[in-house]
C-alpha cells in the first residue's frame, strides 16, 4: 500500500490541517466540547442535533424549543473551545419529526456545516437557502450520492460541499439489511472506490468535491488504506468516544472501552433502520418482547408510540448517564477494545499516523 501524504485540505473558505470529520453521535455523546475540541485540532467536529436538549427542564413538554436552546448553547461552547480553527458542523437525522425546522435553526445559527443521514436530504438545499451553509449527504452507495447530486443539481442549482459515505462497519444506524452488513461487496473499501470512480469520471460537470469515507475507521492503517483508495479523508466516530472531552458520562465510555467485537450485535430500531450497538441487558430484553414506551416527545418519522417495540430516545438517553442494564450503546464493529481514554489531539495524530 502507498503511503499518503498529509497536507492541508480546503472545504470552501475553509482550511483543514487534518482530513477528518468527527462523526455526530446522540444523544449526547457529541456536543459542544468534544465537537470544538476537535475542530481546534484542525478536524470537522460535529455536533449531534438528535434530542440534544435531553437535560433541558421542558425536555418533555416542549421538546422543539427545548432542543433549539440546548443546540445554541452546544454552538456557542464548540465555537468558544475552537477559536477560529477548523470546521464546526451538525448532524442532522433526516428520519425525525421537524427536520426542516432544526436545518433551519442550524443555518440561522451560521453553523458552519450541515450533515444529514438516516434517509436521503433530497430538499436540503432549499431549506438552506439564502445562508452560507455548506451541507453534506451521507450516502451509503454511489447510487444513492448519484440520485442526490443529480436532483440537487437540477432543481436547486446546488450541488453537496462535501460528501460523506459510511459502510456497514459503522455505529449507530446503518443503510444496509442485515445480510449486506455480512457481504464482502458492501465493505467500504468496495463503496470507496465506486463513489471515487463516479465523481473522478462526472469532474467534468459537477468539479471537484471532497468524500470522506467512515464505517469501522479505527487505526492509522484503516485511514491510510482508505485515502489510498481514492477518498479525501475519513469520518471516525467510536475512537472519539474515548477521549477526556467527549460529552458522554464516564460510565457510557466505559461501556464502550470494555466492549470487544464479540459483545456487538445488530439490532433493530424504530427509525426503520437497522444499528450496531453493545449487547446489553437492554437489548436481550427487546430481544424477547416489547418494551412500551412511558411516553413519547414524537421524535422519529417512522415510529408509531403503539407497536414500537422499544421508545430509542429513552433508550439512548440511559446510555449517555451510563445506565449498562437500560441504555443502547451504539458502537462501530471495532468496538472499545480496552483502549485507553486519550485527548482528542492524541486519537487525531494516531489516526493520521501514517500519512507522511
Amino acid at each position: 500500500m502507498k503511503s499518503i501524504k498529509l497536507k492541508e485540505m480546503k472545504i470552501g473558505k475553509f482550511s483543514l490541517k487534518y482530513p477528518i470529520i468527527q462523526g455526530g453521535m446522540g444523544i449526547g455523546i457529541s456536543l459542544g466540547n468534544l465537537a470544538g475540541s476537535v475542530a481546534r485540532e484542525g478536524g470537522v467536529g460535529v455536533i449531534s442535533m438528535v434530542d440534544i436538549g435531553y437535560e433541558e427542564k421542558d425536555f418533555y413538554t416542549n421538546t422543539i424549543e427545548a432542543n433549539k436552546r440546548a443546540f445554541r448553547k452546544e454552538l456557542q461552547k464548540a465555537r468558544e473551545i475552537a477559536k477560529g480553527s477548523g470546521i464546526i458542523a451538525v448532524n442532522i437525522m433526516r428520519a425525525i419529526n421537524n427536520f426542516e425546522e432544526y436545518v433551519k435553526v442550524a443555518a440561522e445559527e451560521k453553523i458552519d456545516a450541515i450533515i444529514v443521514g438516516a434517509g436521503l436530504p433530497i430538499n436540503l438545499p432549499e431549506l438552506v437557502k439564502g445562508s452560507n451553509v455548506m451541507i453534506a449527504p451521507i450516502v451509503s452507495s454511489a447510487r444513492a450520492l448519484r440520485l442526490i447530486i443529480t436532483k440537487w443539481k437540477n432543481s436547486y442549482q446546488r450541488l453537496p460541499d462535501f460528501i460523506v459515505v459510511e459502510g456497514p462497519r459503522a455505529g449507530g444506524h446503518l443503510g444496509f439489511s442485515k445480510e449486506e452488513v455480512e457481504d464482502e461487496q458492501f465493505s467500504i473499501q468496495n463503496i470507496t472506490k465506486q463513489v471515487f470512480e463516479y465523481l473522478k469520471s462526472n469532474e467534468s460537470i459537477i468539479g471537484k468535491i471532497p468524500f470522506f469515507s467512515a464505517g469501522g475507521i479505527n487505526s492509522p492503517e484503516d485511514v491510510n488504506e482508505i485515502i489510498s483508495l481514492g477518498a479525501d479523508g475519513v469520518q471516525a466516530a467510536t475512537p472519539f468516544i474515548l477521549t477526556n472531552e467527549c460529552d458522554a458520562s464516564d460510565g457510557y465510555k466505559k461501556v464502550i472501552q470494555q466492549s470487544t467485537k464479540d459483545d456487538l450485535r445488530i439490532m433493530k430500531s424504530p427509525v426503520g433502520l437497522i444499528g450496531r450497538a453493545v449487547n446489553t441487558p437492554f437489548l436481550q430484553k427487546i430481544s424477547l418482547g416489547r418494551i412500551a414506551p412511558t411516553r413519547c416527545i414524537d421524535c422519529i418519522q417512522a415510529c408509531n408510540p403503539k407497536t414500537t417495540i422499544y421508545c430509542i430516545t429513552e433508550a439512548l438517553i440511559n446510555a449517555v448517564r451510563g445506565d449498562y442494564e437500560n441504555g443502547l450503546f451504539f458502537c462501530g464493529a471495532n468496538a472499545g477494545n480496552g483502549k485507553e481514554i486519550k485527548s482528542v489531539k492524541e486519537v487525531i495524530e494516531e489516526l493520521v499516523s501514517k500519512l507522511k
